[in-house]
């Protein structure tokens, strides 16, 4: 499932692609995908432009100039490709396609993904139950150990959290949990400032890391793209059961952790 990283790394990419540029052309092959009917989707977008791309969390918000947003959020699957002039369309089935002039932007495995047209005020309704960014400037080292001492539970499943904080999943909180030195079972309310404090600075180091590796999803965004997807070999442990820890050299589990797939190392990696 895509993630912080690989959503903010669509956003950059569709901010220099497509902002301002008269849509043209709007295709639904799968109204599940949608949520009003296939004909008022279409017609509404129709010579509308997308003035700004915002992310939050693993959602991205698309507004356009007459004041409706497009709510994506790609679940688990979803995938972005934009093609120019005369390029080939992918191989693969695509839910939605929108034109920008001789650009299209096919979204790709949306079985259970989907592109909302909303209000201002219904994005906010969507989106208000989702914990803070913890990238965001404002989100203090202070305010983050504050935030943390408040929550109860493997640490794992806070991270995962959606509510406790927006746009970590699986792949990220095993990576984060690895960074700091501790094991993805540790009871948050166990953990002590200074163990919280270096968990804040592991958040910050892997998801920029991460963010400017261009993600994990190896599916490039376009045909020269050659940035999408190159973290896939940076992950420390992710996906990596059974090879040496780049850290001590014991080889990396997979085990589960209140019903999620964990990736760690036993040695280097200590419960709290």
């Amino acid at each position: 499932m895509p993630e912080l990283p690989e959503m903010e790394n669509y956003r950059k990419m569709l901010s220099a692609s497509i902002l301002n540029i008269p849509i043209s052309n709007v295709i639904v092959n799968r109204e599940k995908s949608i949520n009003v009917p296939p004909a008022e989707f279409s017609a509404s977008l129709m010579g509308s432009k997308v003035i700004f791309v915002e992310r939050r969390g693993k959602y991205l918000i698309f507004h356009l100039n007459n004041g409706r947003r497009l709510l994506l959020h790609l679940m688990l699957g979803g995938l972005l490709y934009m093609t120019r002039g005369d390029e080939e369309r992918p191989s693969r089935t695509t839910q939605i396609e929108i034109s920008f002039g001789d650009k299209v932007l096919y979204f790709i495995g949306l079985r259970l993904g989907y592109l909302h047209q909303l209000s201002a005020k219904e994005t906010e309704e969507a989106l208000s139950q989702l914990g803070p960014e913890l990238l965001d400037r404002r989100m203090t080292k202070e305010r983050f150990v504050s935030l943390m001492k408040k929550r109860r539970g493997a640490l794992k499943s806070l991270l995962v959290n959606q509510q406790a904080s927006a746009g970590i999943g699986n792949c990220y909180a095993d990576e984060i949990a690895f960074h700091a030195k501790i094991h993805p079972a540790s009871k948050v309310q166990n953990l002590t400032n200074e163990t919280l404090e270096q968990l804040y600075e592991s958040i910050h180091h892997v998801l920029k890391e991460a963010t400017e590796g261009g993600g994990y999803m190896e599916m490039p965004f376009t045909e020269d793209d050659d940035l999408t997807g190159n973290y896939a070999d940076q992950c420390k442990l992710y996906d990596r059961e059974g090879e040496p820890c780049v850290r001590c050299g014991t080889t990396i589990v997979k085990t589960e952790i209140t019903g999620r797939k964990v990736f760690l190392c036993p040695n280097c990696q200590h419960e709290m």
